[in-house]
Order: C-alpha cells, then structure tokens, then sequence
C-alpha cells in the first residue's frame, strides 16, 4: 500500500506575547488531509536557516497559504504601502525563493490568495495594493458585519469566469462558478511564463498557472479550502493536487527503491 504524501503547508511568522511563532490556518491543515489526502507538515519560515533544497527533498508537495500579511513591495518594486499595512517579511524571505524552486524541480504547488499573489511575484510579476482603488474594478474585500459567523465570511461573493483550455477547465470546472472573495491586493502586471485560468466579471486574474510547469502549479485568489469537501468546484482542485503529489511521491519511493 503506497504512503501518503507529505504536503508542507507554509507558515506565517507571529509574535504573540513574548514568544515568536509559526502558525498556519487549522482551515488549511485540515483541506489537506482530508481533501488531498495527505500528511500537512508545516513549513516554518526560517530562511536563514533552511534553504529551498532542504525542504523540498523530503516533500511530496507544498501549499502555499493565505495570510493577513501583504508582500512588502520592494520585491517586485512596488510603492511603500499604506502605514499600518501588516507585512511578514521573514515569510517573504522563506516563500518566494521557495516557490520557484518548487515549480523548477516539479514538485506540485498549490497557491490561495497570499499565496496566489506569491507565484505571481515569485515569477517576477506585480500587485496592485488596493484593488478597490483602481477602476474598472470592484471592491474584493470582505465587508465585515459585527458578530458575522464564517460561514457568512466565506460566503460566495462574486462570479468566477473560467477560461478554456487550461488547467481548471481540465478537471471538468463549468465555465462560471461562485467564489468568495477576501482580499484587497491582485495582480496588476502577470509574470512571464503564467497562464491566466480565471477571471473576475470587472476582468481582475483570480487564478494562474504555470504554462511549462513540471507538475501541478496552481494559484487561486479566492479561498476553496473553506468547507472544501461541501464543494464540488473547491473539492476538484484540492483532489488534483493530491493527484499530483501521490505522483511525485510515488516517483520518489521508486527512486529510494533502485537507489538502495
């Protein structure tokens, strides 16, 4: 009986109190044992210590997550943000070299919302900060009600156009589905080598991939591990990814096997 695959989840670095931490969502550890059926590992952001090579060697796949944090600007020479803007610098410094190595040895990736805006930058693409600022555009951001549950926080929010031929197409998503929509950042300029997947009614890229990849290369802006296995649409793209690391993971057991 083959293992389940090993699925680093990447972390956000939070003080809280007097001690440092690395926390990722229990909504993301939870998708991915039980909707890509594999092992979470989470993946601490420790640049400094760790390098892409390290981590990839011993992982079937890697989830790039979403986060309260923004990208700072100067890595895909952006203007300063607003003051107050939450940034992760010591995620930025893990993630982005991270992610394209990722893409580069084939190993598969799956990108949500600060982590879609990473392939994008990672790939040498730009953000605009606040969407809702630039016409033609709507606003994305969530308009939080107080004491609103999650349910109502993830709630489908906006029309998603998939386009033809790509890779949501592929596993059998309709032309348009709902999504939720909780961000304020997007892609303003896309990165050579990504292929836009979905688009928003006002034209904003709310999916990508990646055109040559190697391996399953997926980001998407909205959030389809919320109540993934309730939805279809959402349950198909995280059971691709699974797909695609029980591959990798299989390949590298193979591997081991001939080698020893």
């Amino acid at each position: 009986m083959s293992r389940l695959p090993l699925i680093g989840v990447t972390a956000c670095s939070k003080q809280i109190g007097l001690h440092a931490y690395h926390i990722s969502g229990d909504e993301y550890v939870q998708a991915v044992a039980s909707a890509a059926r594999g092992v979470p590992v989470i993946l601490p952001s420790l640049a400094q210590l760790l390098s892409p090579s390290d981590i990839l060697d011993g992982l079937d796949g890697i989830l790039f997550t979403g986060s309260p944090s923004n990208i700072e600007p100067f890595h895909y020479q952006g203007p300063a943000s607003a003051p107050g803007t939450a940034h992760d610098s010591a995620r930025d410094a893990a993630t982005l070299p991270l992610l394209s190595a990722a893409v580069e040895a084939g190993v598969p990736v799956l990108c949500i919302c600060r982590g879609f805006q990473e392939m994008n930058v990672a790939f040498g693409g730009s953000l605009y900060q606040n969407v809702q600022e630039v016409e033609p555009f709507m606003d994305h951001r969530h308009q939080e009600v107080p004491g609103q549950s999650l349910d109502a926080w993830y709630a489908p929010a906006h029309d998603l156009l998939i386009q033809s031929g790509g890779l949501l197409a592929g596993l059998g998503l309709p032309e348009k589905i709902q999504v939720n929509s909780i961000h304020a950042q997007g892609v303003e300029r896309l990165a050579p080598g990504l292929r836009v997947e979905a688009q928003a009614p006002d034209g904003l890229i709310e999916a990508i991939s990646v055109g040559a990849g190697k391996a399953f290369a997926l980001g998407v802006q909205w959030h389809p591990e919320w109540q993934v296995s309730s939805n279809p649409h959402y349950l198909a793209i995280f059971q691709a990814f699974g797909d695609a690391c029980r591959k990798r993971a299989k390949q590298r057991d193979a591997d081991a096997s001939n080698n020893a």
